[in-house]
């Protein structure tokens, strides 16, 4: 910087530049995760929305999603409490992957499970 003589001239800050290409994905990522987590969110994936709960079909690992005002449809029942599948691959998901519930309402392992 080059100062006059005669003049009284007080450096100045140097502006500020655009923020870094690399940044700005930084801070979207970091607000998307502080979202999700102040609004109790998960980031995996439900097996059912807030509005269903996920039922077992009868003698096969197939499962649906049923409304939570309605009773299981024919051929499929509860998954007995405390072993509910909540989200995609967590313990009970992948354990009722290879597990049914029998007509009896006995839990035993589907015919193709090793």
């Amino acid at each position: 910087m080059r100062i006059r003589p005669g003049r009284r001239h007080a450096p100045t800050a140097r502006a500020a530049g655009p923020v870094g290409l690399r940044t700005v994905p930084v801070l979207v990522a970091a607000g998307a995760a502080a979202a999700a987590v102040l609004s109790g969110c998960s980031v995996r994936d439900a097996v059912c929305g807030n509005d269903a709960y996920p039922v077992q079909a009868v003698g096969s690992s197939g499962s649906a999603c049923v409304p939570k005002d309605q009773d299981p449809p024919a051929g499929y029942v509860r998954y007995p409490a405390g072993k509910e599948p909540r989200h995609v691959d967590d313990k009970w998901y992948t354990f009722w992957n290879s597990h049914t519930i029998d007509k009896h309402g006995n839990i035993v392992k589907t015919s193709g499970a090793g």
